[in-house]
């Protein structure tokens, strides 16, 4: 079940991320499929494949974050939100926007940014869509305060907000 929600997870990813950019405004600098020279410098970013991003993909945010856990606690809509928000807002951020969601769905976790074993069996305890629907409203406000606090980001609203409501 893991590698199907995975790879589940990982198209939506990359659909979000679309092909190359070179925004100069875009704090990640140069990508392919949402991969950044700035986070891979050893990479020869234009040459990546979209094979080779997926594999980067499994080994630097799905393993290494084990998002497993989430998929383990029967919430594979939450493991696959939360590899797409932590690709792009970072996982620190998006794992807050998590923890505030479960605050709202009445599951008292601490908000630190860690994906801890109190956050995941907090999941265990809140029904899917209700947790999904708070996470999706979190993002968005996360969005919202970048957008309010660096105006010139204001450009990336249309595509921030769908991929936080999708």
């Amino acid at each position: 079940m893991s590698d199907d929600v995975f790879n589940k997870a990982v198209q939506g990813v990359l659909a979000d991320e679309g092909g190359t950019s070179d925004d100069p405004d875009d704090p990640g600098g140069e990508t392919k499929y949402g991969i950044s020279k700035r986070s891979h410098p050893e990479l020869d970013v234009a040459s990546l494949t979209k094979e080779q991003a997926i594999a980067i993909y499994r080994r630097d945010w799905w393993d290494a974050y084990d998002l497993e856990r989430i998929v383990t606690a029967d919430r594979p809509a939450i493991a696959g939100k939360l590899l797409n928000l932590g690709v792009n807002m970072g996982m620190n951020h998006a794992v807050r926007c998590l923890q505030r969601a479960l605050r709202a769905c009445q599951q008292p976790v601490k908000e630190d940014g860690l994906l801890g074993p109190q956050t995941v069996e907090a999941t265990t305890y809140t029904a899917e869509l209700a947790l999904l629907t708070a996470f999706r409203s979190e993002a968005a406000g996360h969005y919202r305060l970048i957008m309010a606090t660096v105006p010139k980001l204001r450009k990336y609203e249309h595509g921030w907000l769908m991929r936080a409501y999708r």
